[in-house]
């Protein structure tokens, strides 16, 4: 799609603020996901309290917050800013981000972010993408939130298979000593950013590791939660 600076990237109409990217009318079209548990992020009938997964076995993290489900229009642009090289779209996508977030933080008490942390890529993906789309979105939260922000503060330190191509457990398993944790972390409320969430097994497993750290708390924000 041909980038045109102040056009809106979903219905290509002139934005009365250029730098956001997506207008107030598109925003508000996304479609709305079902009531979801506030900690696993999954289709729940409250929105308050944990769900009966998370009462048997609860995530690793806090709290999970996210724009909408993988679907159509947002998942298209998703796939262009990861897969096309649209950095472009970073700033769009992190504000409709930061404005579920903000969202959140209204209808419930969750702690004020100490730092933000993205999901790395390996060096070599990284080398060959040229940039982590987890990595522009949290560049930009934390900006705008005026809290740290560590870029290399969680290292993936082995590669392993693409995860799109496993089920739930190979996902686990895939994900066992990938990672490493580069910053201090007891007693601070950290932040994990992604741009799409499916099983939960990288997030969780970096959680994991800050947990056994000391966190006091972590939440994931991501741009979707596939339900």
């Amino acid at each position: 799609m041909l980038t045109i600076p102040g056009l809106c990237w979903l219905c290509r109409m002139p934005l009365a603020c250029a730098h956001w990217g997506i207008c107030s009318r598109c925003s508000r079209a996304l479609p709305a996901p079902p009531p979801c548990c506030p900690r696993c992020g999954l289709p729940s009938a409250n929105t308050h309290l944990p769900c009966g997964r998370c009462l048997q076995k609860p995530p690793v993290w806090d709290s999970l917050v996210f724009v909408t489900d993988y679907s159509l229009p947002l998942k298209r642009l998703v796939h262009q800013f990861k897969f096309n090289a649209t950095i472009a779209l970073a700033p769009a996508l992190a504000r409709l981000l930061l404005l579920s977030v903000l969202e959140v933080r209204r209808r419930t008490r969750s702690p004020k972010p100490d730092c933000i942390v993205s999901v790395p890529l390996h060096s070599r993906r990284a080398w060959h993408r040229g940039f982590n789309q987890s990595a522009l979105l949290a560049s930009h939260l934390s900006r705008w939130l005026q809290c740290d922000y560590f870029p290399q503060g969680i290292r993936r330190i082995r590669a392993a298979q693409t995860q799109h191509q496993l089920n739930a457990r190979m996902r686990r398993n895939n994900l066992k000593g990938a990672f490493r944790v580069d910053f201090p972390v007891a007693g601070r409320h950290i932040i994990i950013v992604d741009d799409v969430v499916t099983t939960g097994s990288t997030v969780a497993e970096i959680a994991r590791l800050l947990k056994k750290q000391g966190a006091a708390t972590i939440q994931v924000w991501c741009l979707c939660r596939t339900l």
